[in-house]
Order: structure tokens, then C-alpha cells, then sequence
């Protein structure tokens, strides 16, 4: 590889993120959470009709905003977020097991519900945003950078996949998960929750409620997760503001689809399977891409087909869920 080639190789990708851009993105951002603190300050529980209505609304936002990026930009990185949007979002529904497994351990009531899922989605979008900030440090170092996004897909394919054949561990009890211990250990917790509030005052001291215990439990599931999907969609896309842009649209509706898809949820047995294939599917991208600037007569896999292969990977575990909890429930003798 000539030396020329080499400087072009490490340069940092173009970015379409002007610093007016990202500082109007983010003041939407934290315009849509404050709305959403907003509706959740009272605590009651979820209809499926908010939840559903709410759920339109953070689906509609990103189709909007594909439409202006197309028109704005061009078609390349309109597709680019529409890729990176459908595997984020297909890992954040990944996201919403872990987070109705935490709910239902600390048994968390209904009308409290949604504030946790709320914090836990503020948490997810900062850890991200951390991510991003050293995913675009490391590709300006060098595209051996694409390698090691790649080795982090392949491993967490195979921890995700191995979870999914050999099932849910029995019996496991996240409140004792080490973050938590330690709240245990520094200040005392209430027996009860005490709606939204996350510290109270009892028996004249400071004391912590469940809440702060399923928040922290929470906070920490997001590190992991920001683990495997910021590489992922850096496999799609090399603009960091798009892969901003794909994590704050892929995270922000959470909180209503959870309660939309509270029930479908269980269902979907097959879908960690489908996302250790696709995390797997990525990391090749990555992989071909970092062997394609050093060994240009290598292919790489061109964004539509990305698309296409990941849509194809969840339809099929859809349908497979579908009918394997048809078969079960046809040989239950009740």
C-alpha cells in the first residue's frame, strides 16, 4: 500500500453533522425526554392506547426525518440511517427482555413502570453517546479500528447465541447484582416503593427506595448493550452523526413500546437467535471493510444489501417464533 493510500485510509470519514445540526438534534433530544418526564411525573398505569399512540409518533420521527435526509443529502445517507435504525431498533427490542425480566424481579408496580424504563433510556442514550464519541476517535486512528468492532460483534454473537440455545439461567436473582449490593451496603433501603421518589427521609436519615436499586440494576444492563450496538451501527455507517442519530431514534420510543409489546415479547423466542446472526452478518461487513483498504481486490458489502439481509434475518425469526409457540400451545394438553 502506497503512502498516499495509507493517509486515506486513516483519514476520518466525511460527516453531514454541521455543528448547527447537532446542536438543533440535540435540543429536539432533550426536548422529547423532558416531554416525556413530563408524562410519566404522574404515576399510573399505561393504557395499550397511549402506548400505542406514543408508539406512532416515535415510529413516524424517523421516517420523517430518512424523508429530509434523502432530500437534503442524498439517498446514500438516508439509507445508511435507515440500515442503522433497523438494527438498533432490533437490539433495543433485545433491550426491552432485559428491562421487563428487572421489572418483574424487583417487582416493580405498574404505575411506576414507565419512569423506570424512562431512566433507563436516558442512561442508554449517554452511555452511547460516550461510545460513539470513542468509536469516532478510534476510526481516525486507523481502520484497524473496523477489525476490532468486528472481533466485538463476533463475540458477542456467540455469548448471545450461546444464551439463546441454552436458555434463560434458572432461578436468577438480579437483585443481587453487584451494583446493587453495593447500594445495599452504603445506605439502607425502604421495604416499599414510594411512587417516583428515589430517596426519602425515614427514622430521621437518608434511605433509598427500591426504585434507585431497579435504576441502578438498569444503568447497568445499558453498558452492555452499548457494548454490542455502537460498533453495530458503525458497521453501517462511519458518520458519527448518524450514528447518533440511530441510537436517539432506535432508543427514544421505548418506553410506549414496551407496553405494546409487553405481551408479543415472550413470543418472540427465536428473535436472539436472529440478532446473533445479524451481529455476526456485521462483523464480517467490519471485517471486509478494514481487508478492503488494505487489500483493495477484497469486496465489501454494499448498504442496500445490508438491508436487505437483516430485514430478511428478523421476518424469519418472526415467522419461526410465531410457529414454534403455535406447536407449543397445540401439544399443551390444556
Amino acid at each position: 500500500m502506497s503512502h498516499q493510500s495509507a493517509v486515506a485510509a486513516a483519514a476520518p470519514a466525511s460527516s453531514i453533522g454541521s455543528p448547527w445540526l447537532w446542536v438543533i438534534s440535540i435540543a429536539v433530544l432533550l426536548a422529547l425526554l423532558a416531554a416525556d418526564f413530563l408524562v410519566t411525573r404522574r404515576p399510573h398505569e399505561v393504557s395499550l392506547r397511549e402506548a400505542a399512540g406514543w408508539s406512532v409518533f416515535y415510529l413516524t420521527l424517523p421516517l420523517v426525518f430518512a424523508l429530509w435526509l434523502w432530500t437534503a443529502f442524498g439517498g446514500a445517507q438516508a439509507l445508511e440511517f435507515a440500515t442503522g435504525f433497523v438494527v438498533e431498533k432490533s437490539l433495543s427490542v433485545d433491550n426491552l427482555f432485559v428491562f421487563m425480566l428487572l421489572l418483574a424481579a424487583f417487582a416493580v408496580p405498574a404505575e411506576v413502570q414507565q419512569r423506570v424504563l424512562l431512566y433507563g433510556i436516558v442512561g442508554a442514550l449517554v452511555l452511547r453517546g460516550i461510545f460513539i464519541a470513542a468509536g469516532a476517535a478510534l476510526l481516525q486512528a486507523g481502520t484497524w479500528a473496523f477489525l476490532v468492532f468486528g472481533l466485538i460483534l463476533f463475540a458477542s454473537a456467540v455469548k448471545i447465541l450461546h444464551e439463546a440455545v441454552s436458555g434463560p439461567e434458572p432461578d436468577r436473582d438480579v437483585s443481587r447484582m453487584r451494583s446493587v449490593r453495593l447500594l445495599r451496603r452504603l445506605m439502607p433501603v425502604t421495604d416499599d416503593y414510594r411512587g417516583t421518589r428515589m430517596v426519602v427521609r425515614e427514622r430521621g436519615r437518608r434511605a433509598l427506595t427500591p426504585l434507585t436499586l431497579v435504576v441502578v440494576a438498569v444503568f447497568a444492563t445499558d453498558v452492555v448493550f452499548a457494548v454490542d450496538s455502537v460498533p453495530a451501527v458503525y458497521g453501517i455507517t462511519e458518520d458519527p452523526y448518524l450514528v447518533f442519530a440511530t441510537n436517539a431514534f432506535a432508543l427514544l420510543g421505548l418506553r410506549a413500546l414496551y407496553f405494546v409489546l409487553h405481551t408479543a415479547l415472550a413470543k418472540l423466542t427465536h428473535l436472539n437467535h436472529g440478532l446473533a446472526v445479524i451481529l455476526a452478518f456485521i462483523g464480517i461487513k467490519l471485517v471486509l471493510h478494514w481487508a478492503h483498504e488494505v487489500w483493495p481486490a477484497v469486496p465489501t458489502i454494499p448498504t442496500p444489501v445490508s438491508l436487505l439481509v437483516i430485514v430478511v434475518i428478523l421476518a424469519t425469526v418472526t415467522v419461526t417464533s410465531l410457529r414454534s409457540g403455535k406447536r407449543a400451545a397445540e401439544r399443551s394438553p390444556s
